[in-house]
């Protein structure tokens, strides 16, 4: 009796244990928003900083902000050339959809201030545009004081340095024309298949400091290889993981900006654009991209954190005097470089920002050497752009790339930076009005997105 008893007790001891350990009950399945989300939190590899610290800052100090900013008239005319060649290769399919179009401005719809200058921040600025073109050709205007044309050369001078990121374009080419971005918004437009892919393969395989050997999972010449992958990915230095990094973070960035624009519903009257939960799960669900979707998520944090560190170096540059946000509306350019700067005070004001002294640190002579790579590959890039075949996606592809750019130039110029005179010209740091729309709007993309995933982590809370 007592050993049966004994039995018993035994068994149900066993039965709680199970219990309480899990084991005895079939857990809950995953929901659609953990499968996305779960692994997106905490702390970023090489950061001190962790994603909920960006979504409180981003969502609720910084986002409402920035997208006013963006709305105002300097900033949504952006001057681009879409018609340059691909230098890589002929073979370009066109999209010729109707969403892959880019309508460009009228000569009356732009601000005859953002015409007549595309960079204005000071009486000598304001006359750089107008002397270009003789620069170019090897003349200096007599007109101008001695001390505006030491400025301009100077000026030249820089933009063809081994500082600059990006291929700009000639704004002054015959197929340069303005466009309005809030009239042209970045959003689904169907391209996609091979020559979308052909894009981004070339980008990862030849431009990421990647050898042929290591495949890129998910890759159709990669299965089984994720472990190779990243072995690889964390044996390199600091700063070629970074490199990696930002590009995945854009790509993913672009991909959550066309799953949350996306052509819903058409008919002959309107177009319904709204979040596709279906086409996010494909590009992020844990399960579905065999683990990647999370990590291309943390990607994209990191690329908000070197942007923003950027943004937080540059202040000096826009708290000048003599700059101003030019577009001919006296109240208005006061206003909005008023909001500008209490925009970068308030990231200025972020705990924890992204430490860049670790980079190009060591050897100077192999730092040099690392750095001009880390440039040429970037540089290459912005190059790649010209081969995209939809025009609207070629468009945001340009404008992003070069406000990355912009943000590498800034972060690796803090010297220049510190030695600015207080006023007039500063002949060792200077950007162009490009650079600036640039800059600020790839910071709004990437700033939309992480606003972004929380509206989808709502959504796919709601499915089971």
């Amino acid at each position: 009796m007592g050993r049966g008893w004994g039995f018993l007790v035994g068994l149900l001891v066993g039965a709680v244990w199970l219990l309480r350990s899990g084991l005895g009950e079939q857990q809950p399945p995953e929901t659609a928003a953990q499968r996305c989300f779960c692994q997106v939190s905490g702390y970023l590899d090489d950061c001190t900083c962790d994603v909920e610290t960006i979504d409180r800052f981003n969502n609720y100090k910084l986002f409402p902000r920035l997208q006013k900013l963006l709305e105002s008239d300097y900033f949504r005319y952006y001057k681009v050339n879409l018609k340059r060649p691909c230098p890589f290769w002929n073979d370009i399919n066109q999209c010729g959809r109707r969403d892959c179009a880019v309508k460009p401005c009228q000569s009356d719809e732009v601000p005859d201030g953002i015409k007549s200058a595309s960079y204005k921040y000071s009486e000598e600025a304001n006359l750089l545009e107008e002397c270009e073109q003789a620069e170019r050709l090897g003349a200096v205007d007599e007109s101008l004081s001695e001390e505006t044309q030491k400025a301009v050369l100077q000026w030249t001078k820089h933009d063809d340095s081994s500082d600059n990121f990006c291929e700009a374009d000639d704004i002054h080419s015959p197929d340069a024309e303005y466009v309005d971005l809030l009239l042209n918004p970045e959003r689904y437009t169907g391209y996609k298949g091979p020559d979308a892919w052909k894009i981004w393969n070339v980008i990862y395989e030849e431009n990421c400091f990647k050898p042929q050997t290591i495949k890129r999972p998910l890759s159709p010449l990669g299965s089984g290889q994720e472990n190779t992958f990243y072995s690889w990915l964390e044996g390199l230095c600091v700063e070629k993981r970074a490199f990696y990094r930002l590009i995945s973070g854009l790509h993913a960035s672009i991909n959550v900006h066309l799953s949350a624009r996306y052509l819903l519903q058409e008919t002959w009257l309107e177009k319904k654009w709204g979040h596709n939960i279906t086409e996010f799960q494909q590009r992020f669900d844990g399960i579905l991209t065999e683990g990647e979707g999370p990590r291309r998520l943390k990607n994209l944090y990191f690329l908000y954190l070197i942007e923003l560190r950027a943004l937080s170096k540059v202040l000096p540059f826009f708290e000048r005097p003599d700059f101003q946000l030019f577009t001919g509306n006296k109240i208005q350019d006061a206003e909005n470089k008023m909001l500008l700067l209490e925009i970068l005070h308030e990231i200025k004001s972020f705990p924890l920002h992204f430490d860049e002294n670790s980079f190009f640190a060591g050897d100077k002579k192999e730092a040099h050497k690392l750095k001009e790579d880390f440039r040429l590959h970037f540089r290459n890039i912005s190059r790649i752009m010209d081969c995209v075949g939809c025009f609207k996606c070629r468009l945001w592809g340009k404008l992003q790339t070069q406000g990355l750019g912009t943000a590498l130039k800034i972060l690796f110029s803090e010297k220049l930076i510190a030695n600015m005179p207080e006023s007039g010209p500063s002949y060792e740091f200077h950007l162009t009005r490009q650079e600036i729309v640039s800059l600020f709007n790839a910071f709004g993309r990437i700033s939309t997105s992480v606003k972004e995933l929380e509206n989808f982590r709502n959504l796919l809370q709601n499915i089971h």
